[in-house]
Formats: C-alpha cells, structure tokens, sequence
C-alpha cells in the first residue's frame, strides 16, 4: 500500500456507485497483458505522480477487500488497483498515467452499481471515498458537495443547517450519482429531479483534462451529463441548489395488507396519485410485496405515505380510503427530514444497503397502474414463493413520487429522455452467493414480471430508469425513443471520448 500527502480540494458526489472507464480490451489475451503489466511497480510509479493524500491498495494489501466491496456480488469488475484520491487534481493524474499506460480505469463513488456492464471492467478502480466535503455557499441557495459524499451525509449535513437539497431515498448511495441518471427523489414534486437543479459541475474527462461545465461553458456537456453524464466523465465535484427546511417534522404512515385487499388499494392509489397529479404536498406513495410475519404463503402489501410536513387533519382525510381497506396494521412515524429514509428501508442499516449479496433485478416505468397486470404479478410472486420458499427476501417495489416539478422542465433541455412516467418499478431477487442454483429461477422470475409491467401498458413503450436498469435493456428505453437524442449523445460520444473510456455503467456505446 502506498502512501501519498496532499491539498484538500472541493469536489463532489455521484450515486449508485457510478463507473467509468477506458476502453475495454476486446478478448482475453488482452485482459492477461493488462493485468501483467499492472504490479507492484505501478504502484510505485503512480505514486510518484499524484500529489495528495492518496493511497494505493494492490490485491495483497490488506485494505484491498475493504477498499473492492459491492452491493452486487454477483456482478464483478477486476480490480487490479484500487486508487484512493484525496483531492481533485489527482483524479485527473491518475487518468492521465492509466492512459498512458492503456489501463482501463473506473470511478467508483458509494452505492449501488446495478448494471452488469460493471462486470466487463477490468484495470483501475478510482475510489471517490476521501472526497467528502460539503460546503453551503454564503447566500444559502446553493452548496458544494465532493465526489464521495453519501447521500446521508448530505441530508444530515444540510439538515443542521436548516436546509434540503434534491436527493435519492436510499442513504448508501452517493448524492451525484443517481442525478447523472436524472435523480429521483423526495423533492421532486416541488423542484424536480436533482440534476435539474444542478448550477456546476467539475469534470475530468476522457483524455484526463479536467474541465468546467455548466449553462454557459461547455453547454454540450452540460445537456448530456444530466442524465447520461456516467458516459461522459468523472464528476469530481458539483454546485446544486439548496432550500430552507427550517427543521420541520414529516409525517410517514404505512399500511400493511394481505391479498384480500389488493385489488382495492391500488385502484385506491391510482385515485390517490392522479395519474401524474399528485399534490407535491405528498412527497410519494411507495408499495412493496414482500414477505413478512404476517403470512408464510402469501406476500404482505405494505404502502407507505410520505407527507410534506407534520400530521394535519387534511393528510388524514387523504388517507381515509386506505383506512377502510382492512389494512392489518397501521404505523405512524413523525420524523426530521435527517432521517427521512428509515421508514422506506432506505437507511445505512436497512436492507437496500445490504453490501456483498447477489441481486437479480429489473425495471419499468409506468404512468398508471394496470390492476389486473399487478395482481398477475403479486399471484406470480407466491407462486415463487411456494415452490422456493428461500427465496423470501424478493423485493417487487414501486415508487409515487409527486412529479409537479419534474414536469415543470422541457424535456429537450437535459438528456434525462421521460419525464410523463409517474412511477418508477423495481424487482429485486436477493441471493447470499453469486452461484446459487436458484439464480435460473430468479431470472425467469424477473423476466415475467417485467414482461407483464410492459403488457399493462401495451399503447407505450418500454421505459426504464437507467439508475435502476440492469443493462439488457434496450438503449432507447434507459436514454429515450425520439432518434435525435441518441444521436445527439452519439455524436458527444464522438466528440470527447472517442475511445470508449468510459463504458461501465449503462453505455451509448456498448463493449
């Protein structure tokens, strides 16, 4: 392991562990060259070029296992170093000497990484860790985040200081991440989606030069990486806009329900939602099949409601018709913003942070739901069930987030390609090994479920949140169907990483 001193720079966030890379070498002889000529001299020649704090782990260091860990153990790059920068400028020396030495290399940034394109990666991990630092402006619109910073961090840190910002709901993962991808979130319905209210962002790219990009310099970036930015480069730090929270409490109820009640609550969500018209003072609605106490044969309908403010007489009225569907129990929470993400298991301690287990997941967007499709779906999950039982920790989610603000933007101004989807899906088969025999029959499972999300909606086409796609999706679905944005991002593809560097998370230009 080496050891380097350094200057502290203000850098940033990125989300579901976001990769980037050089190209790909393209049959194994290659990948044999690349991880011989990758050894204990080059960490000794890396070394000598970066300036700041930053430490170098080889596979026989003992930080390595630590500093290599996933969310998705079934999905693995190999990692021949793992690079741990202190500060923004070596991030870019770092790229610079992987170049130079035609080392592939991705950046890494907390969270999740859901997409099997991670697995193609073979060279240099560069590790976003250290960059940590937040920093509220003095006007208090906006705040400086670094590459590193877990979206809980963010929300704690701005929660003591009376503010929010627009965030995921899940705390492991990185704040910029998922706003590459667009960033849904619980602020969405009055402000829109995180990159949406992103004023800068610095960049290394593909060549290493580290570059400014916002509204005015480089306008073509600016479009392309909010949205499709893991494409594009390595944000090391961005600006993003900040709002008064003024440490107000919010109200979260969950419901629980068996299959008596399915088919009621939701045609009652969809009454609930609006189809897209959602009062913003409802943060979202979330549903889940899951298994629970409850029943040992049928799955538990749990519905969670997020209130923008403390319990009213006004948010129990709403809340009515979900009261008279015989829900087997009933949970208020009154909660600080600062914790916002316990009720929906999306703390650091709950189960969508779970590191070192092997997922087989899915996704589709919706605009509605088609009852008869779900209830297809929630009878195939026992189905599952009864014939695997252990296979009882499969999560099948879906997310109402509020979209008011979401719409509010033109959708030819950002590479995010849908913005008339209103809920967002995710299947998620949770494995202990990646070689477990039953990942055959998660994968069918999977399949069926995703096809059905799509057959219940026949007039559109499929759709998926590319921070939630796994990477056999069509490329028109994770970036949209109008021809002229693929080319669009094509012809930048061309323009500033015409190599391919970076083709590891969800990628314009597959390996």
């Amino acid at each position: 392991m080496w050891s380097l001193s350094v200057l502290a720079l203000s850098s940033l966030a990125l989300v579901q562990s976001f990769a980037v890379g050089l190209v790909l070498p393209s049959n194994e002889a290659q990948i044999l060259r690349m991880k011989r000529s990758v050894n204990a001299q080059t960490q000794q020649e890396l070394a000598s070029v970066l300036k700041c704090n930053t430490t170098i782990f080889g596979p026989s260091d003992p930080g390595f296992a630590n500093a290599t860990e996933r969310y998705m153990q079934n999905i693995q790059p190999r990692i021949l170093l793992s690079v741990r920068p202190s500060c923004e400028p070596d991030v870019a020396r770092i790229v610079q000497y992987a170049n130079h030495h035609n080392i592939s290399f991705y950046a890494v940034s907390r969270g999740h990484s859901l997409t099997t394109d991670a697995a193609r990666f073979t060279g240099i991990e560069i590790d976003l860790r250290n960059l940590n630092q937040i920093r509220v402006k003095p006007d208090r619109k906006t705040a400086e985040f670094q590459g590193g910073v877990y979206s809980y961090e963010a929300t704690n840190n701005l929660w003591s200081q009376g503010l929010v910002t627009a965030s995921g709901t899940c705390s492991c993962v990185s704040i910029l991440g998922p706003a590459l991808g667009g960033g849904h979130g619980l602020q969405q319905g009055k402000h829109g989606l995180t990159s949406d209210h992103i004023v800068n962002l610095n960049v290394v790219l593909a060549d290493g030069s580290p570059v400014r990009v916002n509204e005015k310099t480089n306008p073509d970036l600016w479009w392309a990486f909010r949205g499709a930015g893991h494409n594009f480069g390595i944000v090391t730090s961005f600006e993003s806009k900040v709002w008064p929270d003024n440490f107000k409490r919010y109200f979260v109820r969950t419901y629980q329900y068996l299959s008596s009640s399915h088919d009621a609550v939701f045609d009652a969500v969809n009454k609930f939602q609006g189809n897209g018209t959602l009062d913003p003072i409802w943060l979202a609605s979330f549903g889940l099949y899951t298994m629970t106490n409850l029943s040992k044969t049928e799955a538990t309908i749990i519905w969670t409601f997020l209130y923008d403010g403390p319990k009213t007489d006004a948010a129990l009225e709403a809340l009515k018709p979900f009261d008279q569907l015989q829900p087997l129990s009933v949970d208020d929470v009154d909660t600080p913003y600062r914790d916002i993400n316990t009720p929906i298991a999306g703390a650091l301690n709950g189960s969508l942070c779970e590191p070192n287990k092997s997922h087989i997941i899915g996704t589709a967007n919706l605009q509605v739901y088609n009852i008869t499709t779900q209830r297809a779906i929630y009878d195939l999950y026992n189905q599952n069930i009864r014939q695997h039982p252990e296979l009882g920790d499969t999560r099948v989610l879906v997310e109402g987030y509020a979209v008011k603000g979401v719409k509010s933007f033109r959708p030819e101004d950002s590479a995010v390609p849908v913005r008339d989807d209103n809920i967002l899906t995710y299947f998620d088969v949770k494995l202990n090994s990646a070689s477990d025999p039953l990942i055959p029959v998660a994968q069918k499972w999977r399949n069926q479920t995703i096809d059905l999300w799509n057959a219940g909606q026949p007039t559109r086409p499929p759709t998926a949140y590319v921070n939630y796609a796994a990477g056999y999706e069509s490329l028109e679905a994770r970036y949209g169907f109008e021809p002229w944005r693929l080319e669009r991002l094509r012809d930048l593809k061309r323009k500033y990483d015409p190599m391919n560097k970076f083709a590891w998370y969800n990628p314009i230009v597959p390996v």
